[in-house]
């Protein structure tokens, strides 16, 4: 399906990131991987080559403006354009609104929010050259929709993802680029096989999720096929949020 497509996935070494390009490479894609984890990045670039899959690995801060330049620039020079972007990279602080820092404050929002707008901006450059435009997909959460304690800063950048992915879409619709985003809910990324039986229970779907079922939702939103679709955010969370959680 996405045969000669070139896609940037950032945060693409680990977590739902690693598994959103695995999906790709499977389906033909070309895959560059943008991580700020140096080794975890060179050994998923080397596991993907071995499975002969065409990747880059270009070890990225998305905080950094110009590493997102060079990201790009790096991408079309191996590759020669971009197809889609995957903003998958993040950060999390759980910590009392009484103590976080500006300092920290204002990390959380670079790596989270101001890296979606920038790597989309820098993406778009290039692929509103395309004949066929390209597509955007962002890592947002449910999240952005309902919280824990002491979850302030990231719940502003996911939501500021949802209200970034329309205005966007808005945007870049005139040269082709569909801009959506997928809100995840529990995405377990460690020992899947740990997991309790109430963990599985309390999902309408009656399962935790998996790196797979975002890579899927990617998949689907990024075929050209289906451009009709933008400005739109998919809930992927095993019903969690449409369920009332009131104590009996």
């Amino acid at each position: 399906m996405f045969h000669d497509s070139v896609v940037v996935i950032t945060g693409g070494a680990q977590g739902i990131g690693r598994g959103v390009a695995l999906a790709y490479a499977k389906s033909g894609a070309k895959v560059v991987i943008a991580d700020i984890d140096l080794d975890k990045g060179k050994q998923f670039e080397s596991e993907l080559q071995e499975l002969g899959c065409s990747s880059l690995f270009v070890q990225t801060d998305v905080s950094k403006e110009p590493d997102i330049v060079s990201l790009m620039k790096r991408t079309v020079n191996h590759f020669g354009k971009i197809n889609i972007l995957v903003n998958n990279a993040g950060t999390f602080q759980h910590a009392s609104p009484y103590d976080l820092s500006m300092e920290d404050w204002n990390h959380i929002i670079q790596t989270n929010l101001s890296s979606v707008f920038f790597c989309s901006r820098e993406a778009a450059k290039i692929m509103r050259h395309n004949e066929n435009g390209g597509s955007i997909v962002s890592m947002a959460s449910t999240r952005a929709m309902m919280s824990e304690p002491f979850t302030e800063a990231y719940a502003a950048t996911k939501g500021g993802i949802v209200a970034l992915t329309h205005a966007l879409a808005r945007s870049f619709g005139p040269d082709k680029i569909t801009v959506n985003c997928i809100s995840p809910g529990w995405i377990e990324t460690g020992a899947y096989e740990d997991l309790r039986a109430i963990d599985h229970e309390q999902h309408l779907s009656g399962r935790v999720g998996m790196p797979e079922d975002i890579a899927q939702a990617c998949l689907y939103l990024t075929n050209p096929t289906n451009n009709f679709v933008t400005g739109t955010n998919l809930t992927i969370d095993g019903g969690m949020t449409k369920k009332m959680m009131y104590e009996e």
